[in-house]
């Protein structure tokens, strides 16, 4: 999961980042309002948190033009404003949540999990072939067998399996399982497509896991 803060304090920016990256999301930061923006608008973000207050643009506003490109993505209001009607104004302007200034790091991290929990209709089961993939008890089965991943080699096969059909590039399989947005070798996805590989046992007829020569990955079913 990829989340975005904007925050123009450092100091709790940072430690937000921390601590998330610390309980396994990708987390980016933006210390002001139309860099956040920008940012939020490339879709590329599970969830928002945002400053109410910040220079540039307000979180208010952000929410707003937000809501015209993104209606299910949710948003989380970081704010010292406490009264009814700013608490109402902001849940009016788009967030979906709020949490008064200063706050426990564990209080956030419970609304974020409520926030991203499956809503109804929703799966958090994934299927690939005879693999299965349970996000919610972070659990991998080949028919039966539980399959016991690490925590980054979960987070590979998930981010497959969400794109089952469709060709993973490289790139962007480093920018959202490590959260490394500069040149990089990637070659360190190959050990972990490897290591996956290897601890499901597929079979020739179980190629699920398809590399794209020079381009990156596809999980497809045969």
């Amino acid at each position: 999961m990829r989340l975005l803060i904007v925050e123009d304090e450092e100091g709790i920016s940072a430690f937000l980042k921390q601590g998330l990256e610390e309980e396994s999301y990708a987390v980016d930061v933006a210390n002001n309002g139309k860099a956040g923006l920008q940012l939020a608008l490339s879709g590329e973000y599970d969830l928002l948190i945002l400053d109410w207050m910040l220079p540039g643009l307000s979180g208010i506003e952000i929410c707003r033009q937000f809501r015209k490109e993104f209606t299910d993505t949710p948003i989380i209001l970081l704010t010292a404003k406490d009264t009814v009607d700013e608490t109402v104004f902001g849940l009016q302007s788009g967030a979906n949540d709020y949490i008064k200034k200063p706050f426990h790091f564990e209080e956030l991290l419970e609304r974020i999990k409520v926030q991203l929990r499956p809503k109804s209709g929703e799966h958090s089961i994934f299927v690939l072939g005879n693999i299965t993939l349970n996000t919610a008890t972070h659990q991998v089965h080949k028919d039966k067998d539980e399959i016991h991943l690490t925590q980054k080699e979960f987070a590979l096969l998930e981010f497959l399996m969400r794109n089952k059909g469709k060709v993973c590039r490289r790139s962007r399989i480093i920018e959202s399982v490590w959260d490394i947005h500069f040149d990089y070798n990637t070659g360190v996805i190959d050990v972990y497509i490897n290591a996956i590989r290897k601890k499901l046992m597929l079979s020739e007829n179980e190629n699920y896991i398809q590399t794209i020569r020079g381009v990156g990955y596809i999980a497809k079913e045969l």
